[in-house]
C-alpha cells in the first residue's frame, strides 16, 4: 500500500517532469493493487484526484493508453466509481479510442465503457451523448467473420458493453435496434456458436432486446429461429438450455417467429425434453418440463403454427399432446388441456376433435380434479370445452356426452377463473331449447348464477352470469325457467344488465325481459317494478346514443308490459308517447315501424 501511495503521488507530478518508464511503473503498481483489493484501491484512487488526469493519458498515440483504460475498467467495477468516472470527463476520450486499430486498446476501452455503463444512468447517458454505441456496432459488423481467439474475446467484450449500455432501458434498446444490431448479433451467433462466452453474451443481449415489441419484426427477418434451435439441440446443461428458453419465450410471442420455430424443429426438441423429464422429481427437471410444455402451448397460439402442427388431426405432435391429458403429471395435464384449447380455434379442428373423443378425455380429466383439484387444470380443461362447443354441430354431441353434468360439478368452486370458464362453457352449450330448459329449471344453478351476478369485484364472472341467465330464458322460452329465475331473485339483475355499456348484453337482457313479460308477467311484476324497469326503458329510448336494436327492443318490451296494470300506470306517468312519437322518423326502418306500433298501443290504451 506504501507503493500505491507513492505511485499515486508520482502520477500527480506534471507530465513534463516524469519519464515514460516511471509512468508505466506507476500504472503497473495501480493494476497490481487493484488485483489485490479492488474496492480499497479504488477509494484511494478516487481520493487522490488522479481520475481527472487519466483523461489526458487516453490518447491513441500513447503507449500506456491500454493500461489506463484497464485501470478505469477495474475501478468501474465498483458502483461508487462510475459517476466519478463520468464527472472526470473520461467518456469522450474513451469513445474516441474506439476508433483505434490496436486490439488491446479496443479490448480495454470496451471493458471500461461497459463497466461504467453497468446499472448507471449517468454512464449510459454520457456514452449515448458521445456516440459510442454506433462505433461498437460497426466494429461488431466488420469483425464478425474472424474466428481467432483474440478477436472472439474482443467481440465478447463489445457485446457485453452494448448489453450494459442498454439493459432495462427501452429507449437505448430501441436505439440499438434502429442501428441494426439484431441481424449483426444473429450472424455472430451463427459464426461463433462454438465459443461459449460469446454465445452466452449474444443470448443475454437477445433476451434484453426480445422484450421490446419493435424488435420482433427485425428478429423475424433473420434466421434467429434456425440458429437458436441448432444451438438448443447441442446443449446438455440445464443452465445453458434455460438461457435459450429465456430468449425463445419472448420471441415466440410473434406469430411469424412461432412458425419459423416450428419449421426449424423446436417442437420435436420440446417433446423430447418432456419425455426425458416427465418422471423426474429433481427441481431442475421439473422446471424444465414446465418451461418446455409452456413454450409448446405458446407456439400453438399462432394460427399458422397451430394448423401446421394439427395436420388435420393426424399430426404426430397433436397425438403426443393428447397423450398428456390422461398423464398423472399436473403440469402435463395443464399443458395438454391448454394445447387442446389452442387447437380448438376454428370450426374444422373443433368438429374433428369432438368426433374423435377429445371431449371424453377432458371430462375424465375434470373428474379427477373435482375434489381439491388443481385450479389451473380445471380452468384449462373448461377453456378447451368452451372452445369445442362453439360450432353448432358440436353442441348436441357434447350435451349427449354429458358435458353439462361434468361442468356443473364445479358450481361450488370459489375460484373466479374457474367460475368464468364454467359459465362460458354452459352458455355455449345451451342454444338448444331442451338443454336451456333443463338447466334453467336447475334451482341450484340459478341460485348460484344470481349470487355471481353480484360479484362486482369480478366483472367477467358477473357479466357471464348475467348473460347465462338471459340465455336460459331466450333459448328455453319456458314458463318454468322464468318462475325459477323469479324465485331465485334474478329479475333485478336482468334489468340492471339492460343498462350495460355493451350493446350485445343490453340487447340480450331486453329480449329476455320481453319474454318474461309475454310469458309470466304476473309473478315477475313486483320485481320489475322495484328494479325500476320502466324508468330505465324511458332513459334508453330518450338517449340519442342508444343503438337502434336497443330502441327497438325497448319498445317491444313496453308493449309487453301493458299487460300489468301497475307497470302500465308507470308507463303513462312517464309520458312515453312523447319519446316514442319522435322515433317514428328514425333513420332505421325497423325502429320507425315499431315506434308507430308502440304509439298506437299507447294511444289506444290511454
Amino acid at each position: 500500500m506504501d507503493n500505491l501511495s507513492d505511485a499515486l503521488k508520482k502520477l500527480t507530478i506534471p507530465a513534463a517532469d516524469r519519464t515514460e518508464g516511471s509512468l508505466e511503473g506507476c500504472l503497473d503498481c495501480l493494476l497490481q493493487a487493484l488485483a489485490q483489493n479492488n474496492t480499497e484501491t479504488s477509494e484511494k484512487i478516487q481520493g487522490s484526484g488522479i481520475l481527472q488526469l487519466f483523461a489526458n493519458l487516453l490518447t491513441p498515440q500513447a503507449s500506456c493508453t491500454a493500461k489506463v483504460a484497464n485501470i478505469i475498467a477495474e475501478v468501474a467495477k465498483n458502483e461508487f466509481m462510475r459517476i466519478p468516472c463520468v464527472d472526470a470527463g473520461l467518456i469522450s476520450p474513451l469513445v474516441q479510442l474506439l476508433n483505434s486499430k490496436d486490439q488491446e486498446v479496443l479490448l480495454q476501452t470496451g471493458r471500461a465503457l461497459g463497466n461504467i455503463c453497468y446499472d448507471s444512468h449517468e454512464g449510459r447517458s454520457a456514452v449515448d451523448h458521445a456516440g459510442g454505441a454506433q462505433i461498437v456496432i460497426d466494429h461488431l459488423r466488420s469483425l464478425c467473420s474472424r474466428t481467432d481467439p483474440a478477436n472472439e474475446k474482443l467481440l465478447t467484450v463489445f457485446c457485453g458493453m452494448l448489453m450494459n449500455y442498454s439493459n432495462e432501458n427501452d429507449s437505448l434498446q430501441a436505439q440499438l435496434i434502429n442501428m441494426g444490431v439484431i441481424p449483426t448479433l444473429v450472424k455472430l451467433l451463427g459464426i461463433h456458436c462454438q465459443n461459449a462466452a460469446l454465445t452466452e453474451m449474444c443470448l443475454v443481449a437477445f433476451g434484453n432486446l426480445a422484450e421490446l415489441e419493435s424488435s420482433k419484426e427485425q428478429f423475424a427477418s433473420t434466421n434467429i429461429a434456425e440458429e437458436l434451435v441448432k444451438l438448443f439441440k447441442k446443449q446438455i446443461e440445464h443452465d445453458k438450455r434455460e438461457m435459450i428458453f429465456e430468449v425463445l419465450a419472448p420471441l415466440a410471442e410473434n406469430d411469424a417467429i412461432k412458425l419459423q420455430l416450428v419449421e426449424a424443429g423446436l417442437v420435436e426438441c420440446l417433446l423430447e425434453i418432456v419425455q426425458q423429464k416427465v418422471d423426474s422429481n429433481k427441481e431442475d427437471d421439473v422446471a424444465e418440463l414446465k418451461t418446455a410444455s409452456d413454450l409448446m402451448v405458446l407456439l400453438l397460439l399462432g394460427d399458422e403454427s397451430m394448423q401446421k402442427l394439427f395436420e388435420g388431426g393426424k399430426g404426430s405432435v397433436f397425438q403426443r399432446v393428447l397423450s398428456w391429458i390422461p398423464s398423472n403429471n399436473h403440469q402435463l395435464q395443464l399443458a395438454g388441456a391448454l394445447a387442446i384449447a389452442n387447437f380448438a380455434r376454428n370450426d374444422g379442428n373443433c368438429i374433428h376433435m369432438v368426433d374423435n373423443g377429445i371431449v371424453e378425455k377432458l371430462m375424465d380429466l375434470l373428474d379427477r380434479h373435482v375434489e381439491d383439484g388443481n385450479v389451473t387444470v380445471q380452468h384449462a380443461a373448461l377453456s378447451a370445452l368452451r372452445n369445442l362447443a362453439i360450432p353448432v354441430v358440436n353442441k348436441a354431441k357434447m350435451l349427449s356426452a354429458g358435458v353439462t353434468e361434468t361442468v356443473l360439478k364445479f358450481l361450488k368452486s370459489e375460484m373466479p377463473p374457474v367460475q368464468f370458464k364454467l359459465l362460458g362453457t354452459l352458455r355455449m352449450l345451451i342454444d338448444a331449447q331442451e338443454a336451456a330448459e333443463q338447466l334453467g329449471k336447475n334451482a341450484k344453478l340459478v341460485e348460484r348464477l344470481v349470487e355471481w351476478c353480484e360479484a362486482k369485484e369480478h366483472a367477467g364472472v358477473m357479466g357471464e352470469s348475467n348473460r347465462l341467465l338471459s340465455a336460459l330464458i331466450r333459448h328455453s322460452k319456458s314458463k318454468d325457467v322464468i318462475k325459477t329465475i323469479v324465485q331465485s331473485g334474478g329479475i333485478k339483475h336482468l334489468v340492471t344488465m339492460a343498462t350495460s355499456e355493451h350493446v350485445i348484453m343490453q340487447n340480450e337482457a331486453l329480449v329476455a325481459l320481453a319474454l318474461i313479460a309475454a310469458l309470466e308477467l304476473g309473478p315477475a311484476e313486483k320485481d320489475l317494478t322495484s328494479a325500476q324497469l320502466v324508468q330505465i326503458l324511458h332513459r334508453l329510448l330518450a338517449d340519442e346514443r342508444s343503438a337502434p336494436e336497443i330502441k327497438y327492443n325497448s319498445m317491444v318490451l313496453i308493449c309487453a308490459l301493458m299487460g300489468s296494470e301497475s307497470l302500465y300506470k308507470e308507463v303513462q306517468d312517464l309520458a312515453f308517447l312523447d319519446v316514442v312519437s319522435k322515433l317514428r322518423s328514425h333513420e332505421n326502418k325497423s325502429v320507425a315501424q315499431q315506434a308507430s306500433l308502440t304509439e298506437q298501443r299507447l294511444t289506444v290504451e290511454s
